[in-house]
């Protein structure tokens, strides 16, 4: 068996396992209480935790944790209601837009309070900003940051974005969001794609819809930032360390979502299409939380420092500030 079967094979029998105990939760309770996309994930840390997979694992959890999930949002996107999405209008995409300058505006500038050095107070700044681990990554070679940031700031923001994703409906009816708030304010305040899908589709399919789009719209913004970083690098005299491929700046399942999601809006997809688009795109979800659950050490708090940590959830909290004030300000239901 090869080192990418094994891998996949193992996150799917995680997400066989989460998702038989959310049809238990079911039976006994009429609902699940721990939907099976978060169970994937907690199934997935426990076995870090207890087991440290090995070279052999390796490339199938990550095919799982990148190629599987993109192939499930792309899928997702024939399932949208676009016209239900879009009812927020244009002020809602310059709401976004402010969000992310301004989260990674004030996540640098405390990271630099807090001590940090230039380069990892920008790479956690914009981790959080835009898209975690992905924007780390396009970032690190234009900036020269160097390895053991990139790994510091890759491995809090996969532990920190689980935290939130387990406590963050919770705080659902206490702000007194509706299913549609709620996809806005996920959307603008998880890190990474998968843990917005994580976040939003146990609360309800339309979080889970409007939660990814504005996500989305927080990934698009990665060019412009990547770009801005450059220039700036090259004005200052600093030499990157490397390129930044186009396909980072604008992933393939962006274009491949937002494709789907207009084809779906003429009408012309059939309802069994659709149907069957949604069960596939959920059940390849559930396969990629196992293997995000997988790449989680909850070990890995106590050795990014206290810095860090403080950098990362004062920039979380006012992203959180942000965008409810974002649905409150535009009116949005």
């Amino acid at each position: 068996m090869s080192s990418r079967v094994r891998g996949i094979v193992l996150c799917a029998l995680i997400a066989v396992v989460a998702t038989a105990a959310g049809s238990v939760e079911h039976a006994v309770a009429g609902r699940a209480w721990i939907e099976p996309l978060v169970l994937a994930i907690l199934i997935g840390a426990a076995v870090r935790t207890a087991w440290t997979p090995d070279a052999r694992w390796k490339p199938g959890i990550d095919y799982s944790a990148k190629q599987v999930l993109e192939v499930a949002i792309v899928l997702l996107g024939l399932t949208l209601d676009v016209p239900l999405l879009l009812r927020a209008g244009p002020l809602l995409a310059a709401g976004i837009v402010v969000a992310v300058v301004g989260a990674l505006a004030v996540g640098y500038l405390l990271g630099r309070t807090l001590g940090l050095r230039t380069r990892l107070a920008m790479l956690v700044a914009v981790g959080n900003a835009i898209c975690g681990n992905s924007a780390i990554a396009a970032v690190a070679p234009v900036i020269g940051a160097e390895p053991d940031d990139v790994a510091s700031s890759i491995a809090f923001t996969a532990v920190l974005g689980v935290v939130v994703v387990l406590t963050l409906p919770n705080l659902m009816g206490p702000l007194g969001l509706s299913d549609y708030q709620y996809g806005v304010v996920a959307g603008l305040t998880v890190y990474a794609v998968p843990q917005v899908l994580a976040a939003t589709l146990p609360v309800s399919v339309l979080s889970g819809q409007v939660g990814t789009l504005v996500k989305l719209t927080r990934v698009l913004m990665l060019g412009p930032i990547v770009l801005g970083l450059s220039v700036a690098m090259r004005r200052r005299g600093a030499t990157p360390q490397g390129r930044v491929a186009i396909g980072r700046l604008v992933p393939w399942f962006i274009i491949g979502f937002l494709l789907l999601a207009a084809i779906r809006a003429t009408g012309v997809v059939p309802v069994p299409v659709v149907d069957a688009a949604r069960w596939t795109s959920a059940a390849l979800t559930v396969v990629a939380m196992a293997a995000l659950g997988l790449g989680v050490d909850v070990r890995v708090l106590g050795r990014v420092g206290k810095s860090v940590t403080a950098t990362a959830l004062g920039a979380l909290t006012l992203l959180l500030f942000i965008s409810v004030a974002l649905v409150r300000g535009l009116g949005i239901k």
